[in-house]
C-alpha cells in the first residue's frame, strides 16, 4: 500500500510530465534539456547545502539512501518548470509582463512548496520561511535565464535581426 504522501510524489511526477510534454515545443526538446541539466547544477547544490545545514527537512523522499534532497523537488520539478518558464518566456513583452511572468512562475512553484510544508511530510521547514525559497528560486530563475540566453545566443541574435 503507497502512503499519502508517496502518493502525492507519484502525482507531482505526473502532473510535472504532462506539463513538459504540453509546454515544450517538440522543436525545443533540446533546449529544455540544457536548461534543466543547468538548473540541477544549481538545485544540486543549494539543495544540498540548505538539507546538510538542517534548515530543510524531506521526511519522506525516493532515493533515501542517496542523500536527504529530495529527488522529485531539487531533480524533477524546479528543472522542469524552469524549462517551461524559459521556452515560454514573454520575450517581445514590455518589462513589466516580463516582471509579472517571473512573480508568476516563481510564486507558483512557492505556493505549492508551502501547501506541501503545511498539509504533507514532503517537506518540513526547519529554519526556513517561504520567502527564502521565493528568493532563491527568483535568483536561480533568473540564472537559468542568463545562461540560455548566452548559450543559444545565436538563435536569439538571428530572431533579433528578423
Amino acid at each position: 500500500m503507497v502512503s499519502k504522501d508517496k502518493g502525492i510524489l507519484y502525482l507531482i511526477w505526473i502532473v510535472t510530465a504532462g506539463l513538459l510534454f504540453k509546454y515544450i515545443p517538440r522543436n525545443k526538446i533540446r533546449h529544455g534539456l540544457v536548461i534543466m541539466l543547468f538548473k540541477h547544477v544549481v538545485t544540486w547544490f543549494f539543495g544540498l547545502l540548505v538539507v546538510e545545514k538542517g534548515l530543510i527537512q524531506y521526511p519522506v523522499r525516493f532515493f533515501r539512501k542517496a542523500n536527504r534532497t529530495s529527488f522529485t523537488f531539487e531533480y524533477f520539478v524546479y528543472p522542469a518548470f524552469c524549462a517551461i518558464f524559459n521556452l515560454n518566456y514573454p520575450e517581445s513583452r514590455n518589462k513589466f509582463i516580463q516582471l509579472l511572468y517571473y512573480l508568476f512562475h516563481v510564486g507558483i512553484i512557492t505556493t505549492g512548496e508551502v501547501i506541501a510544508e503545511k498539509y504533507t511530510n514532503l517537506i518540513k521547514y526547519v529554519k526556513w520561511k517561504w520567502y527564502w525559497s521565493f528568493i532563491t528560486l527568483s535568483l536561480t530563475n533568473f540564472s537559468s535565464r542568463v545562461f540560455y540566453r548566452w548559450f543559444y545566443k545565436d538563435e536569439f541574435k538571428v530572431k533579433e535581426s528578423n
